[in-house]
C-alpha cells in the first residue's frame, strides 16, 4: 500500500515546493454554472466513475503525493482534502460547511426525576440546614438553631433511606451524617436539653463507622459537669483522655484541666492537685497555676501555697515587647511598628497579659493573710516574689491592696503611712495613692487635706477619672457646685463609663435647681445600671421636686421591686399617696414601713392619726404607746394614749394614765385640766386637790408670762416665741382632748448627697 509513497530526499534545491501556487482553471468554481461539461457530469453517471490515475494526474495538473516527477519526489500532504467526502464523489451536492443540514440538535436535558439527582438535591438541602443552624446559634437564636438542626436530622434520615435503595450501603456519606448528628447534639446542649444531647452523642460514639468519635465523650463529660454529676463527668473525661493519642498534647492538657475543675467542684482537692501538678510539670499555663494555688489554699498548706504561687509567677507569657519599639530611624520600619501596635495580635497579647495580672493579684490577695503569721508579712513576701519576676509593676498594686486591707481593719494610720510612701513613686502609682489618701481625708471630714491630695492625683495623672471625681467631691463639700460639675464633666470625658461622676453631677444639678439636666443624668445612669436602687430613688425624688407625684410614685414602685424591705422608700410612697388623697394605699405603705422599722416616729404618728380618724381607738393606743417608749420625755404621747382611752369610754384606764402622766410631769397644765374634768365627771374627791394644783400652776404661769412681757417692754427688743417644753404643750388644747397633728414634712430621703459621696469614695479606694 505504501509502495508508491516516497519520502522527499534531503536536497539543497531552493525551489522544493514549486508548482503549488500554479492556478488551474478547472478549480474556478465561479463559472461552474456555465460549464456544460460539468453540469452534464453532475446530472449523469459520468461524474461518478472513478477516474484513472493518468486522467486524474493530467486533470489536476500537479503530481500526486509521493509521486516522482522529473526525478524529484513530491512531499507528503494530507490524505483527504478538507470539505470532500466519498459521498461527494457519488454525486452529492457540494457543501463543504454542511449548511444544508440545518441547526444542531439541542443537548440532551438531564432527567430531574432520576434517583441520583434527587439524592444530590436532598444532600444539598441538608447541608444548607446545618449551615443555617450554625448561623442562628452564632446570632444567639438558640431556639431557631435547634429547629434547623432537627429538620436537618429528619432530611438526613430520608437521604440515607434513598441511598440504600439506589446504591450499596458503602456509598453512604458518613461525613454528612456525622456533621448532622454532632450539630444536633450541640444545639440540644446549648438549649439545656441535656438528656436529648446525651442520647445523640451516644448514637455517634457507639457507631464504629465514625472514626475518632470517642473524643466526643469530653462533650458528654461537660454535660454531666453542668448537671453536677461529678462522678460521671470524671468517668467520661478519662474515657476521652484514653481516646486522644499522646502526640495530641494540647488536647490532653485541656481534658486534664477539665478533670481538675470537676474535682474542685466536687470538693476533692487532693485529686485536683494531682491533675494540676501534672499539667504544671508537662505544659505550665496560667489557669492551671491559679487553680493549683486555690487548691492548696483550700487544704491550708502554707508551704505548698508559696510554691504554687511561685510556679504561677514563672509561667512564660511568650510576649515580645521589644518588637513594638522601633530600633532605628528608618521610616519604613517605623511605619511597620506603628501598624502592628494595635493590630489583633497585639490586642490578644494585651488580653493575655491582663489575665495573667488578674490571676497573680487575686492569688496574692488570697494567700497573703494566711501564709505568714500576719497579713502584713504575707503581703511583704508576695511583694518580694513579684519584684523578682517579670511582673515588677504589680508590686506597687499589691502595696495599695495592703493599704486597703488596713482600711478594712480600721487601721487608718498604717494605711496612710503606706499610701504616703507610694505617693512618692512614679506617676501612675502616685496618682492611685494620692486618690486613696484624698478619699481617706474626705471621709474624715478634713476637706483641706482631701483637696490637696486630690490636686496631687490630678496633676500626676490628668486622665484619672477617680482623681477628678474626688476633686469634684471636695469642691462640692465647699458649696461650689458649678466648679464641682466641671470636674465631674472632665472625669466623664476621660472615662464615659465612670458612673460615680455621672451620679454626682446629677446631684450637683439638683443642688443648682437644674432639674431637667439632673433628670437627664440619672436617666442615662439608669440605662447603664438598670437595677440600681439609688438611681431609681433619685429619679423619683426629682419628679417629686418637679411636682409630678404620679411619675414619682411609678419610679418608687420600681425601687420597691428592687429592695422591697426598705422602710424609708415605703414611707415615702405612703406620703405621696396621702398627698394624692388615697388613704387606703397610704395606710398600706405606711404599715409596711412600720412593720420593717417600727421606730420611725413620723410613721407611728401617721398610723395613730389614721386610726383616730377611723375611730379605732384601741389600735391607735398601740402606736402611741410605742411612741412613748421611743420618746419617754415627750408628754404628748402619753396624753394621746389617755385621750384614746377616754374617747373609747374606758374612763378608769384614762384616769390611771392621766395620774401616771401627772407623776412623771407634775407641771404639765393640760394633764391637770383633764384630771380635774375627769374626776369631776366621775364624782371623785381628788378633783378638788387637782383643781388647787391647776390653779397654782396657772397663777405661776401667769406671773412668768408677765415677767417675760415686762422684760420685753423694758429692753425694747423683740424675741421669738418661746418653745414648748415637757411642762406644757399648748398645741394639744382641745375641748375633746388632745388632737394629733399629721406630719407635714417629707420622710427623710433614703440617700442624700453626703452619704453618696462617702460611698463613692469607698469605691475609689481600689487601685486603678
Amino acid at each position: 500500500m505504501m509502495q508508491n509513497v516516497h519520502l522527499a530526499p534531503e536536497t539543497d534545491e531552493d525551489d522544493l515546493y514549486s508548482g503549488y501556487n500554479d492556478y488551474n482553471p478547472i478549480y474556478d468554481i465561479e463559472e461552474l454554472e456555465n460549464d456544460a461539461a460539468f453540469q452534464q457530469a453532475v446530472r449523469t453517471s459520468h461524474g461518478r466513475r472513478p477516474p484513472s490515475k493518468t486522467s486524474l494526474a493530467s486533470s489536476i495538473g500537479r503530481p500526486m503525493t509521493g509521486a516522482i516527477q522529473d526525478g524529484v519526489t513530491r512531499p507528503m500532504t494530507a490524505v483527504r482534502a478538507a470539505g470532500f467526502t466519498k459521498a461527494a464523489l457519488r454525486g452529492s451536492a457540494f457543501d463543504p460547511l454542511s449548511q444544508s443540514r440545518g441547526p444542531a440538535s439541542p443537548l440532551e436535558a438531564k432527567k430531574k426525576d432520576s434517583p441520583e439527582e434527587k439524592i444530590k438535591q436532598l444532600e444539598k438541602e441538608v447541608n444548607e440546614l446545618v449551615e443555617e443552624s450554625c448561623i442562628a446559634n452564632s446570632c444567639g437564636d438558640l431556639k431557631l438553631a435547634l429547629e434547623k438542626a432537627k429538620d436537618a436530622g429528619r432530611k438526613e434520615r430520608v437521604l440515607v433511606r434513598q441511598r440504600e435503595q439506589v446504591t450499596t450501603p458503602e456509598n453512604i456519606n458518613l461525613d454528612l451524617t456525622y456533621s448532622v448528628l454532632f450539630n444536633l447534639a450541640s444545639q440540644y446542649s446549648v438549649n439545656e436539653m441535656y438528656a436529648e444531647a446525651l442520647n445523640t452523642y451516644q448514637v455517634i460514639v457507639k457507631n464504629k463507622m465514625f472514626s475518632n468519635a470517642g473524643i466526643l465523650k469530653m462533650n458528654m463529660g461537660n454535660i454531666y459537669l453542668k448537671q453536677r454529676n461529678y462522678s460521671k463527668a470524671i468517668k467520661f473525661y478519662r474515657m476521652a483522655l484514653d481516646q486522644v493519642p499522646s502526640v495530641n498534647k494540647q488536647m490532653r492538657i485541656k481534658i486534664m484541666q477539665n478533670i481538675g475543675v470537676t474535682f474542685i467542684q466536687a470538693g476533692q482537692y487532693s485529686d485536683a492537685i494531682n491533675s494540676y501538678e501534672h499539667i504544671m510539670s508537662m505544659a505550665p499555663n496560667l489557669k492551671a497555676g491559679y487553680n493549683l494555688t486555690i487548691c492548696y489554699f483550700a487544704i491550708g498548706d502554707r508551704e505548698k501555697m508559696k510554691k504554687a504561687f511561685q510556679k504561677l509567677i514563672t509561667v512564660p507569657l511568650e510576649i515580645d515587647e521589644d518588637k513594638y519599639i522601633s530600633p532605628s530611624d528608618d521610616p519604613h520600619t517605623n511605619l511597620v511598628t506603628e501598624a502592628i501596635k494595635n493590630d489583633h495580635l497585639r490586642q490578644m497579647e494585651r488580653e493575655r497579659k491582663a489575665m495573667a495580672e488578674k490571676y497573680i493579684m487575686t492569688s496574692a490577695k488570697l494567700i497573703a493573710p494566711v501564709i505568714e503569721t500576719s497579713f502584713a508579712a504575707g503581703y511583704d513576701w508576695c511583694v518580694e516574689v513579684v519584684k523578682a519576676s517579670q511582673y515588677v509593676e504589680l508590686a506597687n498594686d499589691l502595696e495599695i491592696n495592703k493599704a486597703v486591707t488596713y482600711l478594712r481593719q480600721k487601721d487608718y494610720n498604717q494605711a496612710v503611712e503606706i499610701l504616703k510612701v507610694l505617693e512618692k513613686k512614679d506617676s501612675r502609682v502616685k496618682s492611685a495613692a494620692a486618690t486613696n489618701l484624698s478619699a481617706l481625708y474626705y471621709m474624715g471630714k478634713d476637706f483641706a487635706q482631701a483637696s490637696s491630695y486630690a490636686d496631687i492625683a490630678v496633676n500626676s495623672d490628668r486622665y484619672n477619672p477617680a482623681a477628678l471625681t474626688n476633686k469634684g467631691n471636695t469642691v462640692f463639700a465647699n458649696g461650689d457646685y458649678e466648679k464641682a460639675a466641671e470636674f465631674y464633666k472632665e472625669a466623664l470625658r476621660n472615662d464615659s463609663s465612670c458612673t460615680e461622676a455621672l451620679y454626682n453631677i446629677g446631684l450637683t444639678y439638683e443642688k443648682l435647681n437644674r432639674l431637667d439636666e439632673a433628670l437627664d443624668c440619672f436617666l442615662k445612669l439608669h440605662a447603664i445600671l438598670r437595677n440600681s436602687a439609688e438611681v431609681l430613688y433619685q429619679i423619683a425624688n426629682i419628679y417629686e421636686l418637679m411636682e409630678n407625684p404620679s411619675q414619682a410614685i411609678e419610679w418608687l414602685m420600681q425601687v420597691v421591686s428592687v429592695i422591697p424591705t426598705d422602710p424609708q422608700v415605703l414611707s415615702k410612697l405612703g406620703e405621696l399617696y396621702d398627698r394624692e388623697g388615697d388613704k387606703s394605699q397610704a395606710f398600706q405603705y405606711y404599715y409596711e414601713s412600720y412593720r420593717y422599722f417600727p421606730c420611725n416616729i413620723e410613721v407611728i404618728e401617721w398610723l395613730g392619726a389614721y386610726y383616730i380618724d377611723t375611730q379605732f381607738w384601741e389600735k391607735a393606743i398601740q402606736y402611741f404607746e410605742r411612741a412613748s417608749l421611743i420618746q419617754p420625755t415627750q408628754v404628748k404621747w402619753q396624753l394621746m394614749v389617755a385621750s384614746c382611752f377616754r374617747r373609747s369610754g374606758n374612763y378608769q384606764k384614762a384616769l390611771d394614765t392621766y395620774k401616771d402622766t401627772h407623776r412623771k410631769f407634775p407641771e404639765n397644765v393640760e394633764c391637770l385640766r383633764f384630771l380635774v374634768r375627769l374626776c369631776t365627771d366621775l364624782g371623785l374627791k381628788d378633783a378638788q386637790e387637782y383643781a388647787r394644783k391647776l390653779k397654782r400652776l396657772e397663777k405661776m404661769k401667769e406671773i412668768r408670762e408677765q415677767r417675760i412681757k415686762s422684760g420685753r417692754d423694758g429692753s425694747g427688743g423683740s424675741r421669738g416665741k418661746r418653745e414648748g417644753s415637757a411642762s406644757g404643750d399648748a398645741s394639744y388644747v382641745d375641748p375633746l382632748g388632745p388632737q394629733i397633728e399629721r406630719p407635714k414634712t417629707a420622710a427623710k430621703k433614703r440617700i442624700d448627697e453626703d452619704d453618696f459621696a462617702d460611698e463613692e469614695l469607698g469605691d475609689d479606694l481600689l487601685p486603678e
